[in-house]
C-alpha cells in the first residue's frame, strides 16, 4: 500500500508539468495557419500570400491556407483579422495603402489599423512604372514632362480610383515637376490599364504586373518610382534621377491581431525571415510579378508605416479627398 501511495504522489507532482514540457517541445505553430489576402486571386498580396504560405508550410510541416476577404481597399480583410483570436493562426498579408492611405480616406472605419493590428514583418516590395500610351509623342521621361508643360488642355491620366496610390503618386509627381494633368479615375487597375492602352488616357502609374504590355510596346515605360532602377526594367530611369528623393514603392506586409503573445510574434518573425531568404522564394516572387523580398527590422517596419502615413496624409489633405 505504501508503495502505491508513493507512486500516486510522484504521478500527481509530475502531471502539472507535463503540459508545459509538451508545449516547449512542440512550439508554434501546432495547427493550420490562415493567411488572409485583401484582394482577389492574382494581385500582389495574394501572390505573396500563396508563395509565402507554401514556404511556411515547408518550414513548419503545418498546413497554410489562403482566404480572400475583399473590399474597402483592404479594410474588410483588416477588420476580419483584427477581430480574430490573437494566437498567430489568422494573419493578414496586406498592401501598404490599407495602413498608409485608408486612415485618412475612410473617416468611419470599424477598426483603427494602427491600434488593432500588429506589424509583424515586411514581405515584399515593388515599384510603379510611369507608363504612356504607345502613340503619345514622347520617348522618355524628359520628353513627357516637356509635353505635359505645354499641353492645353492638360494630358489625361488614369488611376485605379480616387485616393488610390496611382492617383496620389501622380499628384506628387505633378507637384514635383510643376505640370498639370487631368485625373480620370477608374474602378481598379485593370480598367485604368485598358484605358491607357486604348488611348482614352495618355499615361498612368502601372505595376510591373503590366511588364508584358510594356515589353510588347502596347505601353511605353518612361520612369520607375524606386530609388534604384527596377530589376524588371533596368534600362528605364527612376524619377529620382530627375527629382531627387522621389520615391513611391509598393510594399506588402504581414500583420496580426494586436494582442499576439511575444513568444509567438518572435517565432513568426524568425520563420518569415527564413522564408524570405530562401532562393526559391525569391525566384518565385520575381516570376510572379517582379516582386522583391523586403526585409526590415521591427523598428524599421514601424518607421516605414509612419513615414508613408505622413507622405500620403499630406497629399490627401491638400486634395481634400474623402471616401465616406
Amino acid at each position: 500500500m505504501k508503495s502505491q501511495f508513493f507512486l500516486l504522489l510522484i504521478f500527481s507532482l509530475l502531471v502539472p508539468y507535463s503540459a508545459p514540457l509538451q508545449a516547449q517541445s512542440n512550439p508554434y505553430p501546432r495547427q493550420t495557419i490562415k493567411l488572409v489576402s485583401p484582394i482577389p486571386a492574382g494581385g500582389a498580396p495574394d501572390l505573396i500570400a500563396r508563395i509565402l504560405g507554401a514556404k511556411l508550410a515547408e518550414l513548419t510541416s503545418q498546413s497554410v491556407v489562403i482566404e480572400n476577404h475583399v473590399g474597402s481597399n483592404g479594410g474588410v480583410a483588416a477588420e476580419y483579422v483584427a477581430r480574430s483570436s490573437p494566437d498567430g493562426y489568422t494573419l493578414l498579408v496586406c498592401m501598404d495603402s490599407t495602413f498608409t492611405i485608408n486612415p485618412y480616406l475612410y473617416r468611419h472605419s470599424n477598426i483603427d489599423v494602427n491600434k488593432d493590428l500588429l506589424p509583424v514583418a515586411t514581405l515584399g516590395s515593388n515599384q510603379f512604372v510611369l507608363s504612356a500610351n504607345a502613340q503619345l509623342p514622347v520617348k522618355n521621361f524628359a520628353e513627357f514632362i516637356a509635353l505635359a508643360k505645354k499641353s492645353s488642355p492638360p494630358l489625361a491620366y488614369a488611376s485605379a480610383g480616387n485616393g488610390s496610390q496611382h492617383h496620389l503618386i501622380m499628384e506628387l509627381l505633378k507637384a514635383k515637376a510643376g505640370i498639370d494633368l487631368l485625373h480620370i479615375p477608374y474602378k481598379g487597375g485593370s480598367p485604368a490599364t485598358t484605358a491607357t492602352v486604348g488611348g482614352e488616357t495618355a499615361v498612368m502609374f502601372a505595376g510591373t504586373s503590366n511588364a508584358s504590355l510594356m515589353k510588347s510596346g502596347k505601353l511605353r515605360a518612361l520612369a520607375s518610382t524606386g530609388l534604384q532602377r527596377s530589376k524588371v526594367f533596368p534600362q528605364v530611369p527612376t524619377i529620382s534621377e530627375t527629382f531627387p528623393d522621389f520615391e513611391a514603392k509598393i510594399w506588402i506586409g504581414l500583420f496580426a491581431p494586436q494582442a499576439l503573445p511575444n513568444e509567438v510574434l518572435e517565432r513568426l518573425r524568425n520563420l518569415v525571415s527564413q522564408a524570405l531568404m530562401a532562393e526559391d522564394l525569391t525566384q518565385n516572387l520575381f516570376k510572379a510579378g517582379g516582386i522583391e523580398p523586403f526585409i526590415t527590422t521591427p523598428a524599421g517596419f514601424k518607421d516605414l508605416i509612419a513615414k508613408d502615413q505622413q507622405k500620403y496624409s499630406q497629399i490627401i489633405k491638400a486634395l481634400n479627398i474623402t471616401l465616406d
